[in-house]
């Protein structure tokens, strides 16, 4: 009863129900979105692919600092879809 699911645009993320303990993003995008970083929680964790589309990307795994930064550290080499940005309908 604590996972909530939205489908729209990731890059965007869910503002009005964060902030976050976790975020786990299931496509991957050049680099992770800032806006994502923002609904984090500090200490909160944010999981997903980074890299090029139709290409190997990282999975890597981000924990809030209290500074608001994100470090990064690689799991695994992964091959997701890209995550798409379109404008809201």
């Amino acid at each position: 009863s604590n996972v909530r699911c939205r489908i729209g645009n990731g890059y965007l993320g869910w503002p009005e129900a964060g902030p976050f303990d976790a975020i786990v993003v299931t496509a991957a995008a050049d680099a992770i979105p800032p806006r994502l970083v923002g609904q984090l929680k500090p200490g909160g964790r944010l999981i997903m692919p980074v890299g090029p589309p139709d290409q190997v990307q990282d999975l890597v795994l981000g924990v809030k600092q209290a500074d608001g930064s994100l470090p990064t550290e690689t799991i695994i080499p992964v091959r997701f879809v890209p995550l798409v940005n379109r404008p809201p309908r």
